[in-house]
């Protein structure tokens, strides 16, 4: 039918274009923040690229959704302004037949969002925080970068190394501060390399000078040396909980506990929300060719934007106990969709507050 495949063709055309537009805005985004984190320490800087493609993996569900929020709108509102929407209503081609077509060409997305906010964020989630735990387990002396102060992956020591690079084995300037057994000492030498003694790592440090203090004590222990060796940490195992955003989907529903349900009801908030908001660019979408579509694209992101606040709020208070997950779900997305409905319905009719008040204003009058 030519009404259905123009439809198709006009919003095919329209998400690809805003896909583009979001995934490069949100990747410039993400990228900052990925090498913001890096400067940090949080993340590994040779994993960027990776830490970068799983959260963007994460964020696929909200570009999707908003890509075909804002399609729609927009095919809607062109067709507005052009007079092409009063030619549809005159064949005959009510608003509530735009539903079809529209449900139609969105349900392949509608399904990719699913599964991508119920199985792949999970997934992108667990592989991040598995990258960063791998990273905070590195040794001691991989924590190092010349010319800057490191702490170890114990908190007792503090290292500096002023040239060279810590993979060629070697460094200059290299300073050491540590605190063990009620003892606070301050070792500086010239140079230094790693050495692999039985088994263990040592760093070998060349002419230097070690202060030593007892915690508590005004004595201070001067001595100089030509070598001296410390042994390097091993490394440290970080033993932490999975996050929720981490876990299964399946684990969330067999462990039914208040975090857990929080982050449920904002995965499934997220796949309901993709259907609702198709029904709410259907019924908000309206221009007027005088006046242009900038109030109708600025009321439809506001809806959007709330929408979308009310989904991570209730998150945060089903997550805290405040509220039940169940009767929030059903009460945001079952309510979101019958106003949607109901406005959809109002404007596929033509009625007014006037019509729809008129009856009750005549039993009045005749009573």
């Amino acid at each position: 039918m030519l009404f259905h495949s123009s439809l198709r063709k006009e919003l095919a055309r329209s998400f690809g274009a805003t896909s583009v537009v979001l995934v490069t805005i949100v990747m410039t985004m993400m990228l900052i923040r990925t090498l913001g984190q890096a400067s940090q320490g949080s993340v590994n800087p040779s994993e960027v690229s990776l830490v970068m493609g799983y959260t963007m993996l994460g964020h696929l569900p909200t570009v999707l959704t908003m890509s075909l929020f804002i399609a729609t709108v927009g095919t809607l509102s062109r067709l507005y302004l052009d007079s092409e929407m009063v030619i549809w209503l005159a064949s005959g081609k009510g608003l509530r037949a735009f539903l079809s077509p529209v449900l139609h060409f969105a349900w392949p997305m509608l399904v990719t969002v699913a599964v991508l906010v119920l199985l792949v964020w999970p997934w992108s989630n667990s592989q991040i925080s598995e990258l960063r735990e791998r990273f905070e387990r590195r040794g001691d002396l991989e924590r190092v970068s010349p010319g800057l102060f490191q702490e170890s992956s114990s908190g007792q020591r503090v290292f500096f190394v002023d040239k060279d690079s810590v993979e060629n084995k070697k460094g200059k300037n290299v300073f050491i501060s540590s605190t063990d057994h009620g003892k606070q000492a301050m070792t500086s030498a010239q140079g230094g390399q790693i050495e692999l003694i039985d088994g263990e790592r040592f760093l070998m440090l060349d002419r230097g000078q070690r202060v030593e203090q007892t915690v508590g004590e005004p004595d201070l222990k001067i001595s100089e040396f030509k070598v001296y060796g410390s042994r390097i940490g091993k490394d440290v195992k970080v033993a932490a909980d999975a996050p929720p955003k981490a876990l299964s989907t399946l684990r969330l529903i067999q462990q039914p506990i208040p975090s857990y349900l929080g982050e449920l009801s904002w995965r499934l908030g997220m796949a309901l929300a993709a259907i609702n908001l198709l029904v709410v660019a259907l019924a908000v979408t309206s221009a007027n060719p005088r006046v242009g579509r900038g109030g109708n694209l600025a009321l439809a992101l506001f809806i959007f934007v709330v929408y979308y606040n009310f989904i991570n709020l209730g998150q945060s208070w089903i997550g805290a106990g405040k509220v039940q997950w169940v009767p929030y779900v059903l009460g945001l997305h079952g309510g979101m969709l019958c106003l949607s409905l109901m406005w959809l319905n109002i404007r596929h009719n033509n009625w007014s507050w006037r019509q729809l008040l008129g009856p009750r204003r005549r039993q009045e009058a005749s009573a």
